[in-house]
């Protein structure tokens, strides 16, 4: 009997000692806060005189911190609607953009005067640095767009798989289609009508991050396919 108590008092200091051991830690402070919800309402009078460090005032109770935080994220959704407004007004701009642009290329009677339609609207109306057309089959017109070197390599390498390219052109690239280098970005959009390929679209902007492969494509798209039908009505 008195060696069963014995072992079961060895036992009690062996499990105190092992809790005395146990380190408290934030992640096990979280945890039974968590598994213990009620314990605020156990005591109701450290909720009110907890004070929590600030950096701006000095010291603040937790209902402060709370209500701090809430301001804070009622801030930043402010913010974000305010982005999505500016970006929904951009989008409404450049959508009656392309739709004067469409009616425009629409009235063009030959493949200069469309050319024409197509350079003063990048460099004009969207503000971009410079508009280039290669074209896979030889043409008889002339016209300062049109890319005069080689360009074989750069669909293949380019637009093989995609139909467009957003951002930077090595220096051999650049020559080729802007007869220089460029120092901003560029979008190669791919040109085909009833699958056959009449070339492609290079357009430049001085601003390295304007042309990024998350654009999204979907008036780019639309662009794409009206301007390889007429320009296949115009040429060939």
């Amino acid at each position: 009997m008195t060696q069963d108590i014995n072992k079961s008092m060895q036992s009690s200091d062996q499990n105190l000692m092992s809790a005395d051991d146990i380190k408290l830690t934030d992640e096990l402070i979280v945890s039974y806060l968590q598994e213990h919800p009620e314990f605020f309402n156990r005591q109701a009078d450290l909720v009110t005189s907890l004070r929590l460090p600030d950096h701006q005032r000095g010291a603040i109770s937790l209902v402060e911190r709370q209500l701090s935080q809430q301001r804070q994220k009622i801030h930043n959704l402010e913010e974000e609607i305010t982005q999505l407004m500016v970006i929904a007004n951009q989008n409404e701009q450049l959508f009656a953009l392309y739709s004067d642009l469409y009616l425009r290329l629409l009235d063009c009677t030959a493949a200069e005067e469309l050319l024409d339609c197509l350079h003063q609207a990048t460099t004009q109306l969207l503000s971009l640095d410079s508009l280039k057309l290669w074209l896979v089959k030889p043409t008889s017109i002339q016209h300062s767009s049109l890319i005069t070197s080689d360009c074989a390599e750069i669909i293949e390498n380019r637009l093989s798989k995609e139909q467009y390219y957003f951002g930077r052109l090595q220096q051999s690239e650049q020559e080729l289609i802007f007869n220089e280098p460029t120092t901003g970005s560029v979008v190669l959009v791919r040109l085909s009508h009833h699958q056959e390929d009449i070339g492609f679209l290079a357009i430049s902007s001085q601003d390295a991050e304007h042309f990024d492969p998350r654009m999204d494509t979907l008036l780019l798209g639309q662009f794409k396919k009206l301007v390889a039908k007429l320009l296949h009505q115009q040429l060939y």
